[in-house]
């Protein structure tokens, strides 16, 4: 990293960022706010300049040009300027409505049923296992299960999920190489095609089918007459699959990673269980799985310091620094599980919300708090390892004792 901040470029972050981003924010966040890179592009790292972007409605999700340049004609391009999360109304409201119907409040109730049923079965084998990696072993097997069946992906295929989805979001990141690149392109290939023919049986048969509500949905649902194309499917699944149990699978992991280096909020929780849904919002607010969003400005857009963003310009807002901004957070970088209010940006605010927050939330507080409940002696068992991405924040390994 540079010395003088104002020198810092997102563009050519490094391992040392990416493994702890804090103090650079910190530094951005107090001597360069609205922080130009020499690509024209800005960086935001205070929490109400983040909130008015997300909330703005004078702002763009369309990223058509920009990753026009970024990937060229290929199917990473084709992915990310399909999917529900890049893109603006009208195309967006149809997706987000169609997708909308399989997470109300009944069905997400109906849900957790599930989700009990799968932790403790997960627990039991987390118990026989003794050491592990809680990773791989528990925090990921949940939500890909949870997604899977809500899209109906057979169990045969559910193992290749991760691998897909780390390919795929990690071409996201500011600085990606050729070889990730390529990664990401494979994945999409292989993925979509394993979808069409989802997609396809689906269709042929749509009756008694006992999961894939979601996926029935986006085939069969329409909005004001419009139905998804075949390729608007595949997509829009991709990204609901990757979405869906990526983003949940980091909340765990780094729950879990926070509470071993905090252990006096650790037995906190443990002396007091009803705490469970305040340390969830605290593990989703230090270690958000989304550090980075982004957005384009289609109108000047005047910050509450005076500050104008000019029509145009390509926005990036750090979720990771707004998240511990002290203006809203007091003694940000401190873990407290009770803390209320809790205005994190975890899930992004505006009409891009999180549609998934409701259910990650769910998955997190009953998977975390029966973790901590039934292995009081929770504790780490050898260096942990992050994932090396800069956009996602997560463990790739993070080995536990039981």
């Amino acid at each position: 990293m540079p010395k003088n901040i104002e020198d810092f470029d997102l563009n050519a972050i490094d391992a040392a960022f990416i493994d702890n981003p804090h103090p650079v924010l910190h530094r951005l966040r107090q001597h360069s706010p609205v922080h130009q890179n020499p690509d024209g592009s800005i960086l935001l790292t205070r929490h109400a300049d983040c909130q008015a972007v997300y909330q703005s409605r004078s702002m763009s999700s369309d990223k058509t040009r920009d990753f026009g340049e970024k990937f060229g004609d290929c199917p990473l391009y084709t992915h990310h300027t399909t999917s529900l999360v890049f893109n603006d109304p009208p195309y967006h409201t149809v997706v987000r409505k169609l997708i909308a119907s399989a997470f109300t409040p009944r069905k997400l109730a109906e849900m957790e049923a599930r989700i009990d049923f799968l932790v403790d079965r997960l627990l039991d084998h987390v118990e026989d296992l003794g050491t592990l990696d809680l990773v791989q072993d528990f925090a990921k097997v949940l939500p890909t299960e949870i997604i899977s069946f809500m899209l109906g992906i057979p169990e045969s295929h559910r193992a290749q999920l991760r691998g897909y989805s780390l390919a795929i979001l990690g071409a996201l990141d500011p600085v990606v190489s050729p070889e990730r690149l390529a990664a990401g392109n494979d994945a999409v290939t292989e993925f979509s095609a394993v979808l069409g023919e989802l997609i396809d049986h689906r269709r042929r048969h749509p009756e008694g089918a006992a999961q894939g509500e979601v996926l029935e949905s986006l085939i069969f649902g329409d909005h004001d007459g419009r139905r998804l194309t075949q390729d608007e499917l595949i997509q829009n699944c991709i990204f609901l699959l990757n979405a869906g149990h990526e983003t949940t699978t980091s909340l765990v992991a780094n729950s879990v990673g926070l509470l071993l280096d905090n252990p006096d909020q650790h037995r906190r929780l443990r002396d007091d269980p009803g705490l469970i849904d305040t340390t969830v919002e605290e593990c989703l607010r230090l270690e958000s799985p989304l550090q980075i969003g982004n957005r384009l400005a289609t109108e000047d857009l005047a910050l509450s310091d005076g500050t104008v963003i000019a029509q145009g310009t390509f926005i990036h807002m750090s979720i990771a620094a707004a998240n511990r901004d002290p203006a809203v957070f007091e003694a940000p970088d401190k873990m407290d599980i009770a803390r209320t209010p809790n205005r994190h940006l975890a899930f992004a605010t505006g009409i891009h919300v999180c549609l998934g927050a409701t259910l990650a939330r769910i998955e997190g507080r009953i998977a975390l708090g029966r973790l901590v409940r039934r292995f009081p002696k929770l504790r780490a068992n050898g260096p942990a390892k992050r994932m090396p991405l800069a956009r996602f924040r997560g463990y790739s390994d993070l080995p536990v004792q039981v």
